[in-house]
């Protein structure tokens, strides 16, 4: 074989291994591998102080965070990591308990996800109680319910059903740990009827999801809930379930949607469709996740839809600061029939909203 022959042979396999490397989800660099960012988020989380309601209760973005990081820790087998996760909850069942949310809202239902979550983890009874009482009150009417909960109540429906495309996450995360902790079908067809319900009313034409129904603004992080609650319930969701068609319908329309308007650089902005403003991280990482969940269950062409998510990941690194903390993370934010609304937003550091999503991402894309 001729030098010059050889040459052109090597340069042709050097071009297809890289192109193939880009459109896969392994063999980043270091300082960018899922495994690095996944550590450092992790670990500071657990130095962390709880992030409370006014003082009060767990908040829902800390529990994220906190099944992010368990997530990540199973992935990767780090079992230092899984005990500090365990110790960092076991205050909640002593001199902590008052910091347990209430069992009536969405927001605050969802911690049972948590305590079922370590309970596969470690077989503590006490996890599954906790966690049982959290999943099966978002369908127990309470005395004090009003109309429009009684009238939910009575479809078959959560009574904390709201119609805010947050609750996909938050009343489908409960359920799905509920289901694979008992094998109950009541829990995964809970969470189907509800996503259903949600897509049937609120998703646009274009796959996306407006802020309200009042409110005519793809808002990032709010699509982001429902990027991420279908493909986690697709993925235990039976395959023979009714259910199932539909919900992998409104997922694949809205990732053909999200690949249409991810920005050059990787990211998706502030409002999914608006050029003019700026990127925002959490929703960013959102959209990713419901990426890579798709192309490793085989829903998504990875022709298409690898190298998007790649890109993705390689874009949102960079805004892991110094301390650890996600940069550029809008914060809670209501509906607000105005656009400046959401270009005014404040951007936090360190956000937990922000924080979560990319520990999604790590422990999706860590492991073997």
């Amino acid at each position: 074989m001729s030098k010059k022959l050889f040459l052109s042979l090597f340069a042709l396999f050097a071009y297809q291994l890289l192109f193939a490397q880009k459109g896969t989800l392994t063999g980043f660099s270091k300082g960018s591998t899922p495994e690095e960012i996944g550590k450092r988020l992790s670990y500071h989380f657990v130095n962390s102080r709880h992030d409370l309601y006014a003082g009060r209760y767990m908040h829902y973005a800390g529990v994220c965070t906190w099944n992010g990081a368990l997530d990540y820790a199973l992935k990767t087998q780090d079992q230092k990591l899984i005990k500090l996760l365990q110790d960092k909850f076991e205050p909640f069942f002593t001199y902590e308990k008052a910091l347990l949310p209430p069992m009536n809202h969405v927001d605050y239902n969802m911690f049972g996800s948590l305590a079922l979550k370590l309970y596969q983890i470690t077989k503590d009874e006490r996890y599954k109680k906790i966690g049982l009482a959290y999943a099966d009150t978002q369908w127990e009417l309470p005395g004090n319910a009003n109309a429009a909960e009684k009238a939910w109540a009575d479809k078959g429906f959560s009574w904390q059903t709201r119609l805010w495309i947050d609750d996909m996450y938050m009343i489908t995360v409960v359920q799905n740990e509920a289901y694979k902790v008992t094998g109950d079908r009541k829990y995964i067809d809970r969470a189907a009827k509800e996503m259903v319900l949600y897509l049937n009313e609120l998703q646009r034409p274009n796959g996306l999801f407006y802020h309200a129904p009042d409110v005519p603004y793809y808002w990032g992080r709010g699509d982001g809930w429902m990027a991420v609650g279908m493909p986690d319930l697709l993925r235990i969701l039976p395959k023979d379930h009714q259910d199932r068609p539909r919900i992998m319908e409104g997922y694949l329309k809205m990732m053909k949607s999200l690949k249409d308007y991810q920005r050059p650089s990787g990211m998706w902005n502030q409002l999914i469709d608006q050029p003019d403003l700026w990127v925002e991280t959490s929703g960013t990482a959102m959209f990713t996740y419901g990426f890579i969940v798709g192309l490793q269950e085989g829903w998504l062409d990875a022709a298409t839809y690898a190298p998007a998510a790649r890109k993705a990941w390689l874009a949102m690194v960079p805004y892991v600061d110094a301390r650890n903390n996600v940069t550029e993370v809008c914060i809670g934010t209501g509906k607000k029939n105005d656009k400046q609304h959401y270009q005014d937003r404040p951007r936090n550091a360190g956000d937990l909203h922000g924080q979560a999503p990319y520990l999604w991402c790590a422990a999706a894309l860590s492991g073997k």
